[in-house]
């Protein structure tokens, strides 16, 4: 079955990582408990930055900052559109405030996109 993803590259400042994972936890949860298929927030490792692309370069990073790259999978792209209006209205969500994000919104990017290989 092939699925829909929603993905999303973050810059992170370092001494803000704790204050993201607690956050990410609650959205986790939200998200889950509206019907998406799997959450997942992933620190960046073992990522440098390129020539003429690359993760860094994609959020303009700053030395104190780290990288996290988040998906969330859905049965379809009509699944993830339910799912997502459901997120869209919960208090959590309604109620939250863009600037005490512990993050920069401004450089935060995503997209749908759909499976081709899944094995």
């Amino acid at each position: 079955m092939a699925h829909y993803v929603d993905g999303f590259v973050v810059p992170v400042p370092k001494k803000k990582l704790d204050a993201y994972r607690r956050m990410a936890k609650k959205f986790g949860k939200l998200w889950m408990e509206c019907g998406a298929v799997q959450y997942t927030e992933c620190v960046a490792d073992d990522v440098k930055p390129g020539k003429v692309t690359s993760f860094p370069q994609s959020v303009k990073l700053k030395s104190d900052e780290v990288v996290v790259f988040s998906w969330i999978v859905f049965k379809s792209r009509k699944h993830r559109d339910s799912v997502n209006a459901k997120v869209m209205k919960s208090p959590l969500f309604t109620g939250m405030d863009m600037k005490s994000m512990p993050f920069d919104t401004k450089r935060m990017f995503w997209g749908g996109f759909k499976s081709i290989v899944e094995l």
